[in-house]
């Protein structure tokens, strides 16, 4: 069985981060999102066949000709034209029952194999409290009869996971598929298709882990997942007066500094440097080769390779591109006071995002002046800078 993985879009809703790398390459735990999406689907697939776009040598230089000893095969989608679109690219090579995952979709290896278990065409749905957020499915007797797209008045509290398995013959319906009014080809259009040509769609029930990974914070609830099973590996060096308590793998090629307190759970990357007299408090990651100096707090938070934060700063509930440097004093706000869930903007609109805490999103090679303070939900982009003593109330990029 093949699994074609779409890995093809830009992100625009995750910049900065997605400024300089694909989103399925933005990192979760001690992977990225497209790794780990292989790792779940790894025991039920004979090939890999990866839909990429967007950066598309990246993705084939990190992640190579194989995952594992299971071989992985690339197509590429010219043009971002919908989800139906980017499957139907993998129809030359596909000719026999697949699986379709997004890469960017955190799940556990349960849905896979129950997709994997399943017949024909399946989809699979989970149970929610507010369907009418999502693409609600109405099913009978196991099979899928409707999709409705955010009703008011949900026919059922199932939502479409985006996670599907097909035969070969969704191809045929994929080229009958019309245009949406958005001007994307839409999975979901070429599943009614399907159905009103007499096709059954088993519905999978599904009530594990699922994430979407599609807004900058949204990366921090991937980290939680990710980190939520680790257990202690402290294979690095960690001095003596250093305390790493609970679930802290120290990675071969770390450090951690004399005076250093690690509360997991949490990841010190190969190469990274921590202390001393650093506090840590997870879930947390510290990528590799990246330094947490003296007097430095870092908070559920992921810093990717080669940050720097040097001394005497506060980051908290977090993203820190690659390559980033926080000048001494830096502080992270990360809770209003009004005690509001903190609002970003995102693609022009600011958008609640649920979260009572959530600091600061920063893309690569940005600068901070010694003593600067970032305010809740504020972005900087890609090599920006700020001044010292500078107070930031809104998004730089």
């Amino acid at each position: 069985m093949d699994a074609v993985i779409i890995a093809a879009g830009k992100g625009t809703r995750m910049r900065p981060l997605t400024e300089r790398r694909p989103k399925p390459l933005l990192p979760v735990g001690d992977t990225t999102l497209l790794e780990r999406t292989l790792e779940q689907c790894a025991a039920v697939v004979d090939r890999f066949v990866i839909v990429v776009g967007y950066r598309a040598d990246d993705i084939e230089e990190a992640v190579g000709d194989t995952y594992g000893e299971t071989p992985i095969e690339y197509v590429t989608q010219g043009e971002a034209l919908g989800t139906a679109h980017a499957i139907g690219q993998a129809s030359d090579l596909v000719d026999d029952r697949f699986l379709v995952l997004n890469g960017d979709v955190v799940v556990d290896d349960t849905l896979p194999r129950d997709l994997a278990a399943a017949d024909g065409a399946a989809m699979a749905v989970q149970p929610v409290e507010n369907p009418s957020a999502y693409g609600v499915v109405e099913t009978d007797a196991g099979r899928v009869t409707d999709l409705v797209e955010k009703p008011a008045d949900p026919p059922s509290n199932l939502i479409n996971t985006g996670v599907y398995a097909f035969t070969p013959a969704v191809f045929e319906h994929i080229e009958a598929t019309e245009r949406s009014p958005r001007g994307e080809y839409e999975i979901t259009d070429t599943i009614g298709r399907l159905l009103a040509d007499g096709h059954a769609v088993e519905a999978v029930e599904y009530d594990g882990v699922w994430r979407d990974v599609g807004r900058p914070w949204e990366l921090l609830d991937a980290m939680d997942i990710a980190l939520a099973g680790l257990t202690e590996r402290l294979a690095g060096t960690v001095e003596a007066d250093a305390h790493c308590h609970g679930a802290v793998v120290v990675e071969d090629g770390a450090r951690v500094r004399s005076g250093a307190y690690i509360e997991g759970p949490a990841i010190v990357r190969s190469g990274a440097d921590v202390g001393p007299n650093a506090y840590i408090r997870g879930p947390t990651v510290i990528g590799p080769d990246a330094r947490v100096g003296n007097g430095v707090e870092i908070k559920h938070s992921v810093l990717f390779a080669g940050v720097a934060v040097g001394h005497l700063s506060y980051v908290g509930d977090s993203v820190l591109g690659a390559d980033v440097n926080f000048g001494a004093g830096t502080a992270v706000a990360n809770l209003r006071h009004d005690d509001a869930s903190v609002r970003m903007e995102i693609k022009g609109e600011s958008v609640d995002t649920g979260r009572r805490k959530l600091g600061v999103v920063v893309g690569d090679d940005a600068k901070t002046g010694i003593n600067t303070s970032l305010n809740a939900g504020v972005r900087l982009g890609v090599g920006a800078t700020t001044t010292p003593g500078e107070s930031v109330l809104s998004d730089r990029l």
